[in-house]
């Protein structure tokens, strides 16, 4: 990713933590040594926790952006 936004670089810290989170639930901590199915969880954990932290970001930047529609003479 080039130039990530604040938004983007919140949501990458959000699923790095999940990845950990999910990395600690196993007691690994080599990637190397992960399964096939760790693996996909790994991932899944590491996506799922971007997406959703950018999402939920996106939905408050939205909320304030509209909340401030009245204000804006035009």
């Amino acid at each position: 990713m080039i130039d990530p936004t604040p938004n983007e670089k919140a949501a990458m810290e959000n699923g790095g933590r999940m990845g950990g989170e999910y990395l600690e639930s196993i007691g690994k901590t080599d990637l190397a040594a992960l399964d096939s199915t760790e693996w996909d969880c790994f991932v899944e954990a590491v996506v799922t926790g971007y997406c959703d932290h950018l999402r939920d970001l996106a939905a408050r930047d939205r909320a304030r952006l509209d909340s401030m529609t009245a204000e804006v003479p035009f």
